[in-house]
């Protein structure tokens, strides 16, 4: 059974930093698409980014481009998402997800079908 858990979250002042990790178990992690979605309270769960199985490829959303970076570890099953100059617009919280192969975009949340159980993330002004 796929099982994912994220950690790393917490409280961090605006432009500070902070690294979610999340641990894959149960399945060949090194040949799926990850990604990262986040959702703020009252919102919709939206796109952060993703990253493919070899992680030579990399895709995020506009609000996060340049601040945020996708890498992933496959010898460790672990997938991780550096995160800097966060500001309270980025406090959701943040969930790892597996893509479903043959899905077509890397960006909707329903092309993937496992999900861990999150993690917060509160940054404060």
């Amino acid at each position: 059974q796929v099982q994912l858990v994220e950690s790393g979250g917490g409280l961090v002042q605006a432009g500070g930093s902070l690294r979610l990790s999340c641990a894959g178990s149960g399945g060949t992690f090194g040949t799926y698409f990850m990604g990262w979605f986040r959702q703020a309270p009252g919102k919709e769960r939206e796109f952060v980014a993703a990253i493919s199985w070899s992680g030579g490829n990399t895709y995020y959303a506009d609000s996060v481009k340049g601040r945020f970076t996708i890498s992933r570890d496959n010898a460790k099953n672990t997938v991780f998402l550096q995160m800097n100059s966060l500001g309270p617009e980025d406090t959701a919280v943040y969930y790892c997800a597996r893509k479903t192969p043959g899905s077509v975009r890397v960006s909707w949340a329903s092309g993937y079908n496992y999900w861990g159980q999150g993690t917060q993330v509160t940054v404060s002004s």
